[in-house]
């Protein structure tokens, strides 16, 4: 009987899997400007295939337009707008849109091509399947996202914009791990010792930050508090307490940018005592000790970029450039994880 799998490890694969993975981190980075940019309620219907095709007459901008100025975000905030205007926040969703969609034909087309030709490890072909499923996942909950804001919101609910943009990390992370494991083949666990659970905690430590950061974007809590060390001249916001304790947690702007700033402490200060035990002992493999290396000047260079974003009050190209970094931390993060798995 013919084996379904050719062989343990894919280059062909591994390199889909990388590009799916560039195009996700494009989405972040879309997907921050669109946030950025105040453009995420600009397109207020779901239409997963027609909306395929932008406004192309005098009469669709107008359509578009007349829709957007029904909900809160207009009359209470943007009231006023010229078309061109709106036209200029509507490129932005309709752009991280579109990529949402060419994401889905990246991933499904070269998915039933490696079926077909039995390329894909066996090992990993539910996984591919469950990130397919994450993937049409994520575009339901981008629309649950921007339903938040189009009734009684000026915003997207920042809990909904933590989801959003904490599925996509997560999306980036897996097929960076599923694309190692295609390059490299099955893993054959090194000697026992605690460095895996290490990796894996700080992999979830890193992705807790990218959460809390997503709560300061989803209530603009870096356009206040912007001093640093001190917030507003004090060790703890005056601002801190809001009706209740969820309230409190996704809502205040004071307390998620303190909670932001505290993980980002104890993430840097675990991070550089990972990579000073990591270079003394023989438990981690040298590859494993340049990742780690790299994933501690990601994360100073990170703590460098945050500081600066808030004392700036956020402006556009900084506030792009620190999500992209929370990705590339991330990224760094998980292959360490996937190397002191193996030998």
């Amino acid at each position: 009987m013919t084996s379904f799998l050719r062989s343990d490890r894919s280059t062909p694969v591994a390199i889909w899997l990388f590009t799916v993975a560039a195009l996700v981190l494009a989405m972040i980075i879309v997907g921050g400007a669109t946030r950025l940019t105040d453009s995420g309620l600009s397109i207020t219907e779901w239409r997963p295939v027609t909306g395929t095709i932008p406004p192309l007459s005098a009469e669709d901008w107008q359509s578009e337009f007349d829709k957007y100025r029904q909900i809160p975000q207009y009359q209470l905030v943007n009231r006023g707008m010229s078309l061109e205007e709106f036209q200029f926040i509507y490129w932005w969703e309709w752009g991280h849109r579109f990529l949402g969609r060419l994401l889905g034909v990246a991933f499904a087309l070269p998915f039933a091509y490696f079926l077909i030709r039995r390329e894909i490890p066996r090992r990993l072909v539910l996984r591919c399947f469950g990130l397919f499923a994450l993937g049409g996942l994520q575009g339901a909950i981008g629309w649950w996202m921007v339903s938040s804001g189009l009734s009684e919101r000026v915003s997207v609910a920042p809990e909904r914009l933590m989801t959003h943009l904490g599925l996509a990390f997560a999306l980036f992370a897996a097929l960076i791990w599923t694309a190692l494991d295609a390059l490299r083949g099955e893993a054959r666990q090194a000697l026992p010792s605690p460095w895996s659970k290490f990796a894996l905690g700080l992999m979830g430590l890193v992705f807790l930050q990218i959460l809390l950061g997503a709560l300061v974007a989803g209530n603009d809590a870096g356009l206040v508090y912007n001093d640093w060390p001190l917030m507003n001249g004090t060790l703890f916001p005056r601002t801190y307490a809001a009706d209740g304790l969820w309230a409190t947690i996704a809502h205040s702007q004071g307390a998620v940018q303190l909670h932001h700033r505290l993980v980002g402490y104890v993430l840097t200060g675990v991070v550089i005592w990972m990579a000073l035990s990591a270079r003394r002992t023989h438990y981690v493999p040298s590859e494993a000790k340049r990742l780690m290396m790299a994933t501690t000047h990601a994360t100073l260079l990170q703590v460098v970029l945050g500081v600066a974003t808030l004392m700036m009050a956020v402006p556009l190209w900084l506030g792009i450039v620190h999500q992209l970094m929370a990705a590339v931390v991330l990224g760094l993060a998980t292959a360490f994880a996937w190397r002191v798995r193996r030998v």
